[in-house]
């Protein structure tokens, strides 16, 4: 199966050479308007045209933005001239020259579908840690990234979006210090030939880990924070950054169809548990008061809750949320008090995959799926977690993750499926949405 990828990675090797963008990315879309991301390599002026396949004759066009180095020639798009549930064609205009990039660009507006419809179906792609090896700036000795044609793998399997799960970049020592370093990074990873094919052929939103905030095990002592997220906002579309109470995080929340998803911070707030005298926290709780009204107001069947570090998983190791005895116990314990169900946390980090489940006294779970990594060094699992639902465990093995999500109204199943490097079912279950008492 190896083999399949040497064509394909060929040529966008070549035409990567050839073509003066990185992207074009589809960022957060609604229903009347979307963003799409993309980089120049060099000062240019740019602009978007995009229209309704069937009408080629009727092209819409964004303003155009000139590029700056400051904000390494990264420009995001607005389309603000589109109605719901409609797939667009795009091209990108620079310096006055249509781009091609080799194959045909689209992204779609979401569906008006409330109180006409049932919910559509569609599948999100989940993965975290992606090292790419830059041989100047790495650690001696064997190359810590492997397994690019993951990327490949999955666009093959045309997720409506993607979700990346922290520890997107791995910044390194020349980079977290000042934001030369930080855009060096950023453009080295977007740079990636083998990467372009998943970046424009779906949407994408990101949550930050240690390694996309600063140094390993960074927390709010880092100085540089603020830049760290100025830098994450740059390169990620995401629908904003900050929530009411946290307005300097990079959480966030969107929906897409009957789903709600709620991007967390787990670095800006957070005090690790070997400082003895301030309290500890991972989410801080501001950001935790935010997340539980949202969940409470929100009626989805599925409310999907993205965090750098294992939740549910009682190890009590490395940076997981069991060392945050008190935070994470109180958490738990507000989602259950206040009957919020079909929580499912999704988190990265371990650098292996599992799925863990909480039983609550009415019934009721919730579920956490860690999906790691997607082309860094990989490890074994830990064995001391309870929760940890047979058959789910991947370990030294990359692997990417998609969530389906299918049935009519208030009868909706999740589709796990987690798969390898080459596109491989290794495990599969189906999360049915719990029913309301």
């Amino acid at each position: 199966m190896r083999t399949l990828f040497t064509l394909p990675l060929l040529l966008a090797t070549g035409l990567s050479a050839q073509v003066p963008i990185n992207g074009p990315m589809p960022g957060h879309a609604d229903l009347l308007e979307a963003t799409i991301w993309m980089q120049c390599k060099a000062p240019c002026s740019a602009r978007l045209e995009y229209w309704v396949p069937d009408r080629p004759d009727s092209v819409l066009r964004t303003p155009v933005q000139d590029s700056e180095a400051s904000r390494a020639h990264a420009m995001d798009f607005v389309m603000d001239q589109v109605v719901p549930g409609t797939t667009y064609s795009y091209r990108p205009v620079v310096n006055g020259r249509i781009v091609d990039v080799g194959q045909p660009l689209t992204f779609s507006t979401q569906p008006l579908w409330k109180f006409r419809a049932d919910p559509p179906r569609f599948t999100v792609a989940l993965g975290s840690c992606a090292y790419i090896n830059e041989p100047a700036y790495d650690r001696p000795g064997t190359p810590y990234g492997s397994d690019y044609g993951i990327f490949n793998s999955i666009a093959a399997q045309k997720p409506d979006l993607m979700l990346w799960l922290g520890d997107n970049i791995y910044l390194r020592e020349p980079d977290w210090g000042s934001r030369t370093g930080f855009r060096h990074r950023y453009t080295h990873l977007r740079s990636t030939p083998e990467l372009q094919a998943l970046l424009r052929s779906t949407r994408h939103y990101a949550i930050w880990d240690d390694h996309d905030f600063g140094p390993n095990d960074a927390d709010a002592s880092f100085v540089n924070g603020a830049l760290a997220r100025e830098m994450f906002d740059l390169f990620w579309p995401n629908p904003g950054c900050g929530v009411p109470g946290a307005e300097e995080s990079v959480a966030t929340s969107f929906s897409h169809a009957d789903v709600d998803f709620f991007l967390m911070d787990d670095r800006s707030y957070r005090v690790p548990p070997d400082v003895a005298t301030s309290e500890t926290a991972m989410l801080g709780a501001a950001q935790i008061e935010w997340l539980i009204q949202a969940l409470k107001y929100s009626d989805a069947s599925f409310k999907l809750i993205a965090v750098g570090s294992q939740v549910l998983s009682q190890s009590s190791t490395h940076e997981n949320y069991a060392t945050f005895t008190r935070e994470r116990s109180e958490l738990l314990r507000r989602i259950d008090a206040e009957g919020i169900a079909n929580v499912v946390f999704l988190t990265g980090d371990r650098h292996f995959t599992e799925l863990s489940a909480l039983p609550l006294a009415d019934g009721r779970r919730m579920l956490d799926l860690t999906c790691s990594s997607l082309t860094s060094g990989t490890y074994k699992a830990t064995a001391d977690n309870p929760l940890r639902v047979e058959g789910t465990v991947v370990e030294e093995k990359h692997n990417f993750a998609l969530l389906t999500f299918d049935g009519k109204k208030n009868q909706r199943a999740m589709t796990i499926r987690v798969l390898d490097a080459e596109g491989k079912l290794l495990w599969e279950r189906v999360i049915a949405q719990e029913q309301r008492k």
